[in-house]
């Protein structure tokens, strides 16, 4: 199944579902898949259906044609900015997970151009998959602006205080190498070959029962916003719940039976 919302020239979101995977594709290459808000409020409605189905395991988010964005169409933001309209927060999933966060794994793949919101979008997931032609920037201070989707708060989570403050300040240009030196990506790959290794994470994710990979990437979440005693807190109450599940008691048996477990999410 394949879908795109948005017009032709303010461009799209691509939607499409394999197996228990929703394939989030951001849909306007003549332009460097730069965003538009029509775009954004696309990419909003797909976050927040990967989040709803219960049907959907994982998310991989991509871009078509040789970039994955340049970033923000800004003349077409103006309006938005200065009215501070932010659609993002009002109860919808919020693509760059400042608000509403998507429970459900999201695996992104990069290439090309990833300015600005391209980074803070896969600093927003979980995985990156970068192409080896990748350039990085968050050059916003050079438009006047700073960084609104989360890179002043998740570079410096991923990178350190060095490097966030070394990429943040000077604006300036890196390659995938540097990205993945300071822990910004995960993996970096051929060129052309970032979806499909995006897409094999995916599916790896998906072997798992996925109400306990969602418990996990949510006790990961809890210790980065509540802290350590929050985390470890909610170790035990959650592990209960868990465990009175029919995937748990199908990770026992396939265990026991030495073969891989068949979860439903129930």
């Amino acid at each position: 199944m394949n879908e795109a919302a948005g017009a032709p020239t303010e461009g799209a979101i691509t939607i499409e579902v394999r197996d228990r995977i929703l394939l989030i594709g951001i849909d306007r290459p003549a332009k460097m898949n730069g965003f538009t808000p029509q775009m954004m409020d696309g990419l909003v409605d797909a976050y927040t259906r990967l989040d709803e189905d219960d049907d959907l395991w994982c998310g991989v988010v991509f871009g078509h044609g040789d970039h994955f964005t340049a970033g923000l169409d800004l003349p077409k933001w103006r309006e938005r900015m200065q009215s501070g309209e932010r659609r993002r927060g009002t109860g919808a999933v919020d693509p760059t997970a400042l608000g509403r966060k998507c429970r459900k794994p999201i695996v992104t793949a990069v290439q090309g151009v990833t300015y600005t919101l391209g980074i803070e979008l896969m600093l927003a997931g979980d995985i990156v998959v970068a192409s080896d032609d990748c350039r990085f920037s968050q050059l916003e201070p050079l438009r006047g602006i700073h960084a609104a989707g989360g890179a002043t708060i998740r570079f410096v989570q991923r990178g350190g205080w060095g490097n966030a403050m070394y990429h943040l300040l000077t604006s300036d240009v890196f390659d995938s190498a540097e990205a993945l030196r300071i822990g910004l990506v995960q993996e970096v790959v051929p060129a052309g070959t970032q979806l499909e290794r995006a897409l094999e994470l995916a599916t790896v994710i998906c072997e798992g029962a996925p109400l306990a990979v969602q418990a996990t990437k949510a006790s990961s979440m809890r210790f980065v916003e509540e802290g350590e005693a929050a985390a470890i807190a909610a170790l035990g109450p959650t592990q209960a719940i868990l465990a009175a599940t029919s995937d748990a008691a199908e990770g026992v048996a396939s265990f026991v039976e030495r073969r891989k477990g068949d979860f439903t999410g129930r």
